[in-house]
């Protein structure tokens, strides 16, 4: 085999359809998770529960996301990556049905808490999966394009969930609705989804045989320790520590109600440009984070990364700390807010696959987002729902969108020394594994 033949990029059939059946899935599974924060106005006033209960739903649903996230690797390796999907993202919708028929705060926690369990297989598989569908040059715009397009829908949807709360029930009709479709796009997944395999789009592994392939690519439990001792994958792990932008997709429309006054209904609209500048952020980012690879192999993506946290706490004051007549110019603030933070998963989620192994993405993405990310947005989001009891939401949202997220970018400047070089060792390790494949 020539080098010319080695070096060429990996490009599976039939990617981007299989892109979109995934996109479909997190997409009504993030949904029906933001339903509860959307409409939490008016499932408060309906169970009569206080501002603290939305932290406490919040954080129950990351915190056990902690614990399932990575055992639903676990089982994907032993059972099978596609079939983890149809069950947890796909026929575990029955569970948001149950939400809807809750009478109370505790059953509510309850069902929300089951449903979230299922959905924390989401994100480390299907980001897995897309690193074995797409190789290094094409996975910014990839991932960019995905969350992108999701961001984009959930902002269409965001008004219209928000206008459930003039219908009665409407927050039930909602979980009810989207839970019976999740289950439909649970048989989709089954019928129509097609694995890749580990590894199938490195161009050192794509064109071994699928056996060989697994061989070299087989999950020790010595491997994955070996994650933590990846610098940049840890100071990564420390920045979702410190991404207080989490917090204004589960407390923004309840900030705009007891904050400035404005109705369920009409502070909802801001979701619409959040998300419309969300989904322009990643397809910036996808794309910026590709040519700022190309332009700076060594700092580039470090610097777009950085500059994302510092223009995100620029847009955030001005979005929530300045009282406006009307909803307009938090609407304008709230799509900048989307941008600035869309540019993250383009940019952050191929670094993870950049310097981590194919058959360690899964475990990696388990600890970066169901463990790290998910005590992140837990501890946020409870300290939002019982600090803006004492101090107010405007008070809460200074320090964590704003201050904190300065600090995350100055924190980031730690990457800028280990980050090539951690790619480069991942490019040596993969050229040993294929001469070890072919020798053998």
């Amino acid at each position: 085999m020539s080098q010319a033949t080695q070096q060429a990029p990996a490009e599976i059939r039939g990617r981007w359809r299989q892109l979109s059946l995934l996109g479909g899935a997190m997409l009504v599974d993030s949904t029906e998770a933001s339903l509860v924060n959307s409409l939490f106005p008016v499932i408060r006033q309906s169970l009569g529960l206080s501002l603290g209960a939305l932290g406490i739903l919040t954080a129950a649903g990351k915190i056990v996301g902690v614990f399932t996230g990575p055992l639903w690797v676990w089982v994907a390796r032993r059972w099978s990556r596609k079939n983890v999907l149809v069950v947890a993202t796909g026929l575990w919708g029955v569970w948001g049905i149950a939400a809807g028929f809750s009478q109370n705060f505790a059953q509510l926690l309850i069902f929300y808490t089951i449903l979230a369990a299922g959905y924390a297989a989401a994100h480390p598989i299907i980001t897995e999966i897309i690193g074995d569908l797409f190789d290094g040059s094409a996975r910014g715009k990839a991932v960019g394009l995905l969350y992108g397009v999701i961001a984009l829908a959930g902002s269409v949807l965001g008004p219209v969930k928000g206008q459930l709360a003039n219908v009665g029930d409407g927050w039930r009709w909602g979980l009810w609705g989207i839970g019976a479709f999740n289950v439909l796009l649970g048989v989709g997944i089954w019928l129509w989804f097609r694995d890749p395999g580990i590894g199938a789009a490195e161009r050192q592994l794509a064109d071994l045989d699928p056996e060989m392939r697994a061989a070299q690519s087989r999950l020790t439990w010595t491997k994955a320790l070996a994650l933590l001792r990846i610098p940049s994958f840890g100071i990564l792990l420390g920045s979702r520590l410190l991404s207080g932008h989490l917090l204004v997709g589960a407390f923004g429309v309840v900030f705009l109600v007891d904050v400035y006054g404005f109705s369920t209904a009409v502070a909802s609209i801001v979701l619409l440009p959040f998300g419309v500048g969300y989904f322009l952020g990643n397809v910036a980012g996808g794309f910026l984070g590709d040519w700022a690879a190309r332009r700076s192999p060594r700092y580039g993506l470090v610097a777009v990364l950085q500059a994302a946290q510092f223009g995100f706490a620029a847009a955030a004051f001005l979005g929530t700390q300045i009282a406006f007549a009307s909803i307009v110019p938090f609407a304008a603030f709230f799509g900048l807010m989307g941008a600035t933070q869309g540019v993250n998963p383009g940019i952050n989620r191929p670094m993870v696959m950049a310097i981590t192994p194919p058959e360690l993405r899964g475990a990696a993405f388990a600890i970066y987002i169901s463990i790290f990310e998910a005590i992140g947005w837990a501890a946020f989001s409870l300290g939002a729902g019982f600090l803006g009891d004492v101090f107010g939401l405007k008070q809460v949202f200074l320090w964590i969108l704003v201050l904190l997220m300065l600090a995350n970018g100055a924190y980031l400047t730690l990457l800028y020394r280990p980050y090539a070089r951690d790619v480069d060792r991942l490019q040596h390790e993969l050229d040993a594994r294929r001469a070890a494949a072919l020798s053998g």
